[in-house]
């Protein structure tokens, strides 16, 4: 149990249960009053003891979002590796069948239910893999480990607004708009919310509310005097920072994103033509005016059909092409964050400099001097206008 001292003498006590299984930290009250001074004990409580616990209420809630997001996940994980199983083997049985009722000879009882059951075995594998197809169960768990990850980055934050100073309403309001912009960016349901898993147009995940830029200039701590451990070179710095990410690492994975989302929709149509044309050929084993051609669609159809479907789902394509438009988004949340702090001129109202550049680095996975070093290369590259030079990407973790 761990005391928080909040403003103006009162003390909430609350206790961090941690979920070690699961991973989530879930706060829970110890008591849902506030201890009043004993010098004054019926004064009311004052906003900031208010505060304190709404934002302790959006902490049970975001909590709560995150256990949901990864039970979720897990589920649709067990989806897609049950789907694909069961797809594959309803396929090659239905394959099997075809070639099986061409050897009887066309005539008889065992050639007809051959027959019938490939048919029917290759017609609700179309069925299915066409649903499969358009949810694609891997994306859908990549999007929900993503959600159950920012759940626990807000639960963090909102933690450390409250150890860290005296939290207000902008930061109530603030934290509520970052859940609900998460559930927006990462939909529960299926039913009218899904995420189109085929989009026109690949863009960047975002997850974080609009104009978010002009809160967090609102909310941000009041530096040290002065240059609040900011130089010029440190902004000329960080201009580089974010023009690399824009130019390099925004750009790359959205390139890589549409080259997954057009392998995607191919398999994705592939694999039901493939069954769809297996039932076809089925249907018709033992026509002799067609001669072998059924028999061969019946019998190929359904092994390329097992080969695509291990490749889009066994593969987990959808998961991939969302692993590359999340990363897109991130690296845009940076670029938005650092473009934003450098647009603050009032220097106190600016994050410190120096834990602001720590910041940076570490979720780019570099040293203060890598990340120094990258903005050096970068800026003596371009003035020197050297065509061969090519610059590295700012992260090292992607």
């Amino acid at each position: 149990m761990s005391n928080l001292s909040v403003p103006k003498g009162r003390v909430v006590e609350f206790v961090d249960d941690f979920d070690t299984q699961n991973g989530v930290q879930t706060i829970t009250t110890s008591t849902h009053k506030l201890q009043l001074s004993s010098s004054n004990p019926r004064k009311q409580r004052t906003t900031g003891s208010k505060v304190v616990e709404e934002l302790y209420a959006i902490m049970e809630v975001v909590a709560d979002r995150a256990e949901m997001h990864k039970n979720i996940g897990e589920q649709r994980d067990n989806w897609n590796h049950l789907l694909l199983t069961s797809i594959n083997g309803m396929t090659v049985t239905a394959a099997t069948m075809a070639g099986l009722a061409a050897m009887c000879g066309g005539d008889g009882a065992p050639f007809l239910a051959l027959k019938l059951s490939s048919s029917l075995l290759y017609v609700a594998s179309t069925a299915v893999l066409m649903v499969m197809s358009k949810i694609q169960p891997s994306q859908l768990a990549e999007e929900q480990r993503n959600a159950s990850r920012l759940c626990k980055q807000l639960h963090g934050e909102i933690k450390s607004i409250i150890a860290l100073r005296k939290p207000t309403s902008t930061d109530v309001n603030d934290a509520i708009e970052k859940v609900l912009s998460l559930d927006r960016a990462y939909p529960l349901p299926l039913l009218g919310t899904m995420l189109n898993k085929f989009p026109k147009k690949v863009e960047p995940a975002v997850w974080w509310p609009k104009h978010m830029e002009e809160r967090e200039k609102q909310r941000r701590p009041v530096g040290r005097v002065g240059k609040n451990g900011w130089s010029v070179k440190l902004e000329e710095e960080m201009r580089e920072v974010s023009a690399v990410l824009k130019e390099k690492d925004t750009a790359e994975y959205l390139k890589l994103g549409k080259v997954v989302l057009m392998v995607s929709k191919v398999l994705a149509i592939s694999g039901p033509l493939f069954t769809g044309l297996g039932a076809v050929g089925s249907a018709f084993v033992g026509s002799p005016w067609l001669s072998s051609w059924p028999v061969f669609m019946g019998v190929v159809c359904g092994a390329l059909a097992t080969v695509v479907n291990t490749l889009e789902h066994g593969g987990q394509v959808g998961m991939v092409f969302e692993m590359y438009r999340d990363s897109a988004g991130f690296f845009r949340l940076m670029e938005e964050n650092i473009e934003s702090t450098l647009r603050e001129r009032n220097m106190e109202m600016r994050e410190n400099g120096e834990v602001f550049e720590a910041k940076v680095a570490l979720e780019l996975g570099r040293s203060l001097s890598e990340l120094r070093d990258l903005a050096s290369a970068t800026s003596s590259s371009s003035s020197a206008r050297n065509s061969e030079a090519k610059q590295e990407f700012a992260s090292k973790l992607f």
